[in-house]
């Protein structure tokens, strides 16, 4: 599963990745990150994208879409 943290960010904004993860990383959820100039991708393997999910979301992110159209970006 990929998740996206969508940009731009101004540079002087400071753990945005960390605080996106960190939700994940209290969940003992093994993840893969990439950055670009303006966008985060953190890669999840599938066996953990509900517990992902619930984690985010209890975090208090906004997961979208909320159904499961995601699955077929990784089929």
């Amino acid at each position: 599963m990929c998740l996206k943290i969508e940009g731009p960010f101004a540079f002087s904004q400071v753990g945005i990745l960390h605080a996106f993860i960190e939700p994940l990383v209290e969940n003992d959820i093994p993840i893969f990150t990439i950055s670009t100039f303006d966008t985060d991708y953190i890669l999840v393997q599938e066996t953990f994208s509900g517990v992902s999910l619930s984690a985010l979301q209890n975090a208090g992110y906004e997961i979208v879409p909320k159904d499961e159209s995601w699955h077929k970006f990784i089929e």
